[in-house]
């Protein structure tokens, strides 16, 4: 996939296009990605996503997001998609007007542009879908997605995270959350309690459900079944920004410096404050036991 920072990178040629954030790459961005492909196939064209990092909600609002740049890119690598423009979304980007923005396509060629039906774009979102015929004729508006009843938005699956439900945030997604980052050293506060842990410095800003979760540890080609917690640590701390640390089962090897990736397969429980280091030691044992036995059921530990 060509990765191209704006249009005017971009060698001039003609284009189908899809526009969005794309935070999560979830079912409903899926679902645009499809109609891109086929619309694209159709016309012998490269099939071209304009994307924005970090989508205008994380920069405006102050949300967390779903994807890096980079899980983005992956994502839509794995879709199948040919290129991609990543605009660095700013506030003097968001500044600029319905008619800029139109201008930037135009540079594109677009044979076809395909968004979703709530798509808005300039300064205060002053330009809809129906603008884009100003651009290229061939227009393609998808409805929201809609699954068991709830529409598949970024905003749906960052509140299903924040409440611990994995589950009903991957049934959105599509695939189970996962974050990645560098292993960096910690206290070692694990390690005295026999359970050393990965801590895994993620990019500031990256959601991240809080509870202890069955997880897998993808390092260095490997998939390690873990224990993995996110949070403050209220028995051993005063609090802070939640951090993520990650323990796993049957590992002596050393990660530090390494670049893993989490995957969240199931939240065990919430976080808690214990009484002593002896009682947080005995709810370690509980939660290893029961990751094996999650992890066992998943087929990443084989029995």
């Amino acid at each position: 996939m060509q990765i191209f920072q704006g249009p005017t990178q971009r060698p001039s040629s003609p284009s189908a296009v899809a526009i969005g954030s794309f935070d999560g790459v979830h079912l409903g961005h899926r679902q645009l990605l499809r109609a891109l492909k086929e619309r694209a196939a159709a016309r012998g064209l490269p099939a071209l996503v304009y994307t924005f990092d970090p989508p205008a909600r994380v920069l405006m609002q102050g949300v967390p997001f779903l994807s890096t740049l980079s899980e983005k890119l992956a994502h839509l690598e794995r879709e199948g998609i040919d290129e991609a423009i990543c605009v660095p979304f700013t506030r003097e980007f968001s500044l600029r007007s319905e008619a800029d923005f139109l201008n930037d396509l135009r540079a594109l060629q677009p044979q076809s542009i395909v968004v979703g039906s709530d798509f808005r774009f300039g300064y205060q979102r002053s330009g809809g879908p129906e603008d884009l015929r100003e651009v290229c004729s061939d227009l393609c508006l998808l409805p929201i997605l809609t699954v068991e009843g709830t529409e598949v938005r970024s905003s749906a699956i960052r509140e299903r995270l924040q409440a611990g439900d994995l589950a009903g945030a991957a049934l959105l997604l599509g695939y189970d959350y996962a974050a990645s980052g560098v292993v960096v050293h910690g206290d070692g506060r694990g390690r005295q309690l026999g359970y050393p842990t990965a801590n895994v410095r993620v990019p500031p800003g990256k959601l991240l459900p809080p509870g202890v979760f069955a997880a897998e540890l993808h390092a260095e080609g490997q998939v390690l079944a873990a224990m993995v917690n996110v949070g403050t640590r209220p028995t051993v701390s005063a609090g802070g920004v939640p951090q993520l640390e990650a323990h796993a089962l049957d590992f002596a090897g050393d990660l530090y410096g390494k670049e893993v990736q989490v995957v969240f397969r199931i939240r065990l429980r919430g976080e808690e404050r214990f009484g002593s280091l002896e009682a947080l030691r005995l709810q370690l044992d509980r939660d290893a036991e029961r990751s094996r036995e999650a992890l066992q059921t998943l087929g990443v530990i084989k029995p």
